[in-house]
């Protein structure tokens, strides 16, 4: 339950505090006396108060003696207060109050409509600030268990990889020692049998090793530097080319330099070609283009190919782990290579997207600044 905002309301004279209670007894706000300025701070001892009302003429200590204190002490240094004043209405005077770090000045006899209408405001202020407290904490607590969930869902990716690969390579090796040792003895549906085994062991092996990869990207600190990503391209072309059996054509258009980690980019564009190459395969004369654009403040590059392409339906699954528009048989993969991309890009303060139709052709999009952040 929410707490009634209070306001602190000093005077010596009882019945000045009095009229206070009467002019603020419609606002829904709890006012705690004090006569003097002792009796004022203690009271926020006890009490978290939203505003103060403090008289100016008092004995042993004045208004501005005790708005001195207030301001000293760490749980009242950003207590908001209003001077109240029938003796000091003179400039000098005022200008002393807000020297000493008042935040309105009245001066007695004052009209009540004032007074509620500037207590209203600092009230409304503070509820604002106490509903923006709330809100800040609910978002640092949701971050903390997301940071918790990420770092829970890596260590487990981490751990699932490891202990998954070892059976990986066992069956690997058991396959080889059959087919190299038992070759006479096995004929030829034996042998298509372990070829599958195989097969299928290499796609796991591939698959461990991709998730490991993706689980451990977001631990790695971002090594950004001026990239020229025309060079880099061209490496990754070279990479890939022995896997371009079908010899697709890849034109090259202007490609600018961006600030980003060399080698993640370099992960991105070899993710991008790749599939580029791969789903272009079964075209007649496979091409494959890539380029770039500005924007105000970013540039993208592209990667645009005439391969098979895919239904704009099923994009927000694209960059998802696991998630595949093609079955296997059609063109082989683990589906975690444009999540890898995805991730790459967004550490990078940039965007991926994609364009396609079926039968047509895709083109994949990455957006990063032109004026990098950190990255972490």
């Amino acid at each position: 339950m929410i707490e009634r905002p209070k306001i602190l309301i000093v005077d010596d004279k009882p019945e000045n505090l009095r009229a206070l209670e009467i002019v603020l007894s419609d606002l829904n706000v709890d006012l705690v006396r004090a006569k003097n300025g002792n009796e004022a701070l203690k009271a926020t001892l006890h009490h978290d108060f939203s505003l103060a009302l403090l008289d100016v003429q008092m004995p042993d200590m004045d208004g501005y003696e005790l708005a001195a204190f207030l301001r000293e002490e760490e749980k009242t240094s950003r207590l908001p207060f209003i001077f109240i004043s029938a003796v000091y209405t003179d400039n000098p005077a005022i200008f002393k109050g807000y020297e000493k770090g008042a935040f309105s000045f009245i001066t007695k006899p004052f009209q009540p409509e004032i007074l509620r209408n500037k207590v209203s405001f600092f009230i409304e202020k503070y509820q604002q600030e106490i509903a923006l407290s709330e809100i800040n904490k609910q978002l640092e607590q949701k971050n903390a268990e997301l940071l918790e969930s990420n770092n829970e869902l890596e260590s487990f990716s981490y751990s699932v990889s490891h202990d998954l690969m070892t059976p990986v390579r066992a069956l690997r090796i058991y396959t080889e020692m059959m087919q190299q040792g038992y070759e006479e003895v096995l004929d030829d549906e034996g042998r298509r049998i372990l070829g599958k085994i195989e097969s299928n062991a290499q796609k796991m092996a591939q698959l461990i090793q991709d998730l490991l990869e993706f689980s451990q990207l977001g631990k790695k600190e971002l090594n950004k530097t001026k990239i020229d990503m025309a060079a880099l391209l061209q490496s990754v072309i070279s990479e890939v080319s022995d896997f371009n059996p079908h010899h697709a054509t890849i034109k090259v258009k202007d490609i600018p330099k961006a600030d980003g980690d060399t080698a993640l980019l370099r992960q991105v564009w070899t993710n991008l070609l790749s599939n580029a190459i791969k789903y272009s395969a079964k075209s007649d004369k496979p091409e494959i283009e890539i380029g770039s654009y500005n924007s105000a403040d970013d540039i993208v590059y592209y990667v645009k190919d005439n391969g098979v392409g895919f239904d704009m339906a099923y994009a927000s699954k694209l960059f998802g782990v696991f998630q595949r528009l093609h079955t296997n048989s059609e063109f082989k993969g683990t589906g975690i290579g444009l999540a890898l991309v995805h991730r790459i890009v967004s550490r990078h303060q940039g965007t991926v997207w994609a364009e396609s139709a079926v039968d047509h052709g895709s083109t994949f999009y990455f957006q990063l600044p032109k004026k990098s952040g950190s990255g972490k």
